[in-house]
């Protein structure tokens, strides 16, 4: 693709069709960049680029010709400088094992995936540099946004982090727009787990608005999520600051009170009364709440962080503990000092 000049576009590899990596795929083609987007079903990838829409996730957004569907991961990935991987958490490291063998010295990998590596509840981060080594450069981002909206160009404000604040500054310039503000981090650890905790109070809060159990519950689950976040965060090496920022009580807030979120969703569903597996066939996507809930709860035990909320919604989903036993678990903990 040559851009104004006759020049050629930048190429970005987006690996990862759904709803955030379809969006983020747009932002950077309206950014200039010529974007290879991977999605691993041929069939869909095919209609996605015969419509040249996202009928399944992000309907009536039209995909610009910037961006090139492919389901040939070879094809997407080889000879690509920049990487942004927009998958489930489960699916990440068998990702990474396929980039090393197609792209890694010299690359750099975004991801835009809110979760835990499987079995072991590793931040990401160290599952990519274990697999990539030390020849690619890492970064993530993350912050309070909705697929759709971004993709329909309303106003967001995102948070890149990487190791160095010079990557994370480079990496925000391939985002940053008029509708887009990017902020930098060097706090890798931070913003992951300010990413993937979120989702667990998020099917905290909505267990308890599915209850019908009003504003002042809300409000109380989302001020003592903030406070597991931070703990658990610090013991991973996060900083409090990051917690106070945009991909903590930012994402935290948006995620808790806002129906557009799949994990929200969840929590409204069984507080109604669905079972789990009900709930998650009804919205279709991939819900990362549910898998972080495991890891988060396995990993802070371990830690010896304390986690209450993260502790019943654990039990819920896990154990078969109905949410009103939850709900009273939570209200008639030992009193304690905030």
């Amino acid at each position: 693709m040559a851009g104004a000049g006759g020049e050629t576009a930048p190429t970005v590899a987006v690996i990862g069709a759904g709803s955030w990596g379809t969006a983020l795929a747009l932002v950077l083609a309206r950014n200039g960049y010529a974007v290879r987007l991977w999605g691993r079903d041929a069939d869909a990838m095919a209609r996605l680029a015969g419509e040249r829409e996202n009928r399944r996730y992000l309907p009536g957004v039209a995909l610009p010709d910037a961006i090139a569907p492919t389901a040939d991961f070879d094809r997407a990935v080889a000879g690509a400088e920049r990487l942004l991987a927009v998958l489930p958490s489960h699916s990440f490291p068998s990702m990474l094992e396929r980039i090393g063998r197609v792209r890694a010295a010299g690359a750099t990998l975004v991801w835009g995936t809110k979760g835990l590596a499987p079995r072991g509840g590793r931040l990401l981060s160290d599952v990519a540099r274990e697999i990539l080594g030390e020849t690619i450069r890492l970064a993530v981002i993350s912050g309070p946004s909705f697929a759709g909206e971004v993709a329909r160009s309303l106003p967001a404000a995102l948070t890149v982090a990487a190791e160095e604040l010079a990557t994370a500054e480079e990496v925000a310039g391939w985002f940053r727009s008029d509708r887009m503000r990017i902020y930098t981090s060097d706090d890798l650890a931070g913003v992951q787990l300010g990413g993937a905790i979120k989702n667990v109070m998020a099917i905290a809060t909505g267990i308890a608005d599915g209850l019908g159990l009003g504003a002042n519950s809300r409000a109380a689950l989302i001020t003592r999520g903030l406070a597991e976040m931070t703990r658990l965060g610090r013991a991973f090496g996060g900083r409090i600051e990051t917690f106070m920022g945009l991909t903590g009580v930012g994402d935290l807030i948006l995620t808790c009170t806002d129906d557009q979120s799949r994990n929200r969703r969840v929590g409204l569903g069984l507080g109604r009364g669905d079972s789990l597996d009900a709930v998650k066939a009804a919205i279709g996507q991939e819900v990362e709440g549910v898998d972080a809930t495991r890891e988060l709860y396995r990993r802070s035990r371990e830690l010896g962080v304390e986690m209450p909320i993260t502790t019943e919604v654990y039990r819920v989903l896990f154990e078969g503990r109905a949410p009103t036993d939850a709900v009273r678990a939570l209200l008639t903990r030992d009193p304690a000092r905030e």
